[in-house]
């Protein structure tokens, strides 16, 4: 039995930071997960659906359902939806998620709702697969929701439980923040009890309470402060949030630190690194909204100088110096510097050396760069095989610098780089019709718009109908690759029916697209070069609002999910300019250059042919040795 799934109090795992959160929520008794998948928070929503699975295919019942919604505001809207008739719901997302889920997440804040609802915010700093760093404690501020920061997979775990039981309590939507490296992060997890069925809150009618028209949201917002007040209270005496005193042998000023979130990990190190356990009192907050004014107030009293340490923005810092000058507190505050900034990460380096002159004392040295010649750089790349590269090969042949590319979230982002440059500009996810709209508004110039088949789903289609209802003029491609590629192949309602069974409807992106009002449709598959030049032509020699569906599943998932691979590998037979043209213009990485020689990497090659079809004579197919 999968360790996340046994009735085994006491025991202890190895667990994911994400798998930890998936424990937690079991054991606090959940009914329903939602989500949009996006790094790092997928592997939750992802586990829960292999979980119920396994429950399903032995028979037992999960007790809970997952639902991958079109997009975060709907997983949210769902999830509240679901709250309000008294079930125990998770709702997962990336960080830039929120802002797309932003205007029920308030409002829900504002109505409350009683069957409880945890917010699980997966923040990304330093940008590891994101287009930003936004720090969304902001949003739990802004919002009025509590806010749980978990720095381990055990605090994971028992945050999650403490998260349910407060929003349950409170009848409030509750967050709890992560980041990459605790999402990513494995540790040790003692587990507790899993319940052997939570109970449904009690359902209830009340239209002054749960519809916010603005006479009952007025009430609502009076309620709301007061249901902080009641959640300040917890904050105040949290087991996450604690002191520990300084050893009271140092000479000089009192100095006490205040850290929060996954900054703890780091201090913690860094003081062990230089021996300067007990040398500051340290007040680690882990629930860290709403602000624990006592118990703040109380350390800041009893120091000269505090250090506040926290990743992303300095918005515990400006809390801290706030609550200071109210309270009249001399204490003096530092925070971050031209060192230790509110960009990127945190590291153990970088926290050595903010401490180092806080405390006044020599910074210690930088890591020694390893022994040896760099690497090589890596950029990120389209996979071998990817339609993607074929579809943008085909573009850039047809239309070249003479179109902008206005582009969007997903895999085919990566089709920015040289040779393929099909990527002008890019504003968030689900902006490709309709920035490349504006933008063609306002240049009169040809303009392609890229989408992918989620993507288009989750926020393109609403850009789709604003292009044809204003009469813009653009070239929209869908690139259907049949699954949500880029975050680990999670479904999307365009998958074909027999992927998503009986629990799903497939729906046709060519018909969604007619139904919009699209004249000018065409759908060809991704790697037929001859149909895909043909139909560029066509619909570039148009005006309005065109789109060209571009079908051919994922190699990825066509291999690992559908068992559909490719017997045949391409090789190589005439060398000289019109190998190095492909190799330079198509950039498949299993093309391998040695001077003017051109070879294919068989360990790489997935036997798609598009470089047969862009460069014929100069390859061939053959079957794999």
């Amino acid at each position: 039995m999968d360790p996340l799934l046994r009735d085994a109090p006491g025991e202890r795992h190895l667990l994911l930071g994400n798998e930890a959160i998936v424990r937690g929520a079991l054991e606090a008794g959940v009914h329903m997960v939602t989500c949009y998948p996006g790094t790092p928070s997928s592997e939750v929503p992802d586990t829960f659906a292999r979980l119920r699975a396994q429950l399903a295919a032995s028979g037992r019942d999960p007790g809970f359902s997952v639902e991958y919604s079109t997009n975060e505001k709907v997983a949210l809207e769902v999830g509240a939806g679901a709250a309000l008739g008294g079930a125990q719901c998770l709702v997962t997302m990336k960080h830039v998620g929120l802002n797309v889920a932003a205007d029920p997440l308030f409002t829900a804040a504002y109505v409350g709702l009683p069957g409880g609802l945890v917010l699980l915010s997966a923040d990304d700093p330093g940008c590891h697969s994101s287009q930003n760093e936004q720090d969304n404690r902001q949003y739990a501020r802004a919002a009025h929701v509590p806010c749980f920061e978990p720095a381990s997979a055990q605090e994971a775990r028992d945050m999650t439980v403490a998260a349910f039981r407060l929003a349950r309590e409170l009848e409030q939507p509750v967050m709890l923040r992560t980041t990459t490296r605790v999402s990513h992060m494995r540790g040790p997890v003692t587990l507790g009890a899993l319940p052997a069925a939570a109970e449904h809150a009690p359902m209830r009618r009340e239209p002054g309470r749960f519809v916010p028209v603005p006479a009952v949201a007025l009430r609502r917002h009076r309620a709301l402060d007061a249901q902080m007040e009641r959640a300040r209270t917890v904050a105040e005496a949290s087991p996450f949030n604690s002191v520990r005193p300084a050893r009271g042998t140092e000479r000089g000023p009192r100095r006490g630190i205040i850290v929060s979130g996954p900054a703890r990990n780091y201090l913690a190190d860094a003081l062990h690194a230089d021996g300067l356990e007990g040398a500051a009192a340290v007040l680690e907050l882990g629930m860290t909204w709403p602000l624990p004014a006592e118990l703040l107030a109380g350390f800041l009293a009893g120091c000269d100088e505090v250090l506040v340490l926290e990743e992303g923005a300095a918005l515990l810092e400006r809390d801290v110096r706030a609550l200071a000058q109210e309270r009249g507190l001399a204490a003096h505050i530092a925070g971050k510097d031209a060192g230790l900034t509110g960009f990127g990460e945190f590291s153990l380096d970088l926290v050595r050396r903010r401490l180092a002159r806080w405390f006044g004392r020599p910074e210690p040295e930088a890591p020694a760069a390893a022994a040896g010649e760099a690497l090589p750089g890596r950029p990120p790349n389209l996979c071998p095989g990817c339609a993607h590269r074929a579809v943008y090969y085909a573009a850039r042949r047809t239309f070249g610098d003479t179109a902008v590319y206005s582009s969007d979230i997903g895999c085919y982002t990566l089709g920015l780089l040289p040779p393929l440059r099909t990527a002008d500009f890019l504003v968030c996810m689900g902006s490709s019709i309709s920035a490349g709209s504006g933008y063609a508004r306002a240049s009169g110039g040809p303009v392609l718009g890229f989408i992918g088949d989620s993507t288009f789903f989750h926020s393109g289609m609403t850009g789709l109908a604003n292009a044809v209802f204003n009469r813009h003029d653009i070239l929209v491609v869908i690139l259907d690759n049949g699954t949500t590629a880029m975050t680990g192949h999670q479904p999307n309602p365009g998958m074909v029916q027999e992927v998503l069974g009986e629990a799903a409807a497939h729906l046709d992106i060519e018909s969604i697209v007619r139904a919009l009002g699209v004249e000018h449709c065409r759908k060809v598959r991704a790697t037929n070069l001859a149909a895909l030049t043909a139909a560029f032509e066509e619909l570039g020699a148009l005006s309005g609002v065109r789109v060209l569906i571009a079908e051919e599943p994922c190699v990825l998932y066509a291999r690992r999910r559908l068992g559909k691979g490719r017997p045949r590998v391409a090789e190589v037979v005439r060398q000289g300019a019109e190998a190095v043209r492909c190799l330079e213009e198509l950039a498949c990485p299993a093309f391998c250059r040695n001077g003017d020689e051109v070879s294919v990497d068989e360990s790489l090659c997935t036997g798609c042919m598009f470089c047969l079809q862009a460069a014929p004579g100069v390859f061939r197919a053959r079957n794999r040795a």
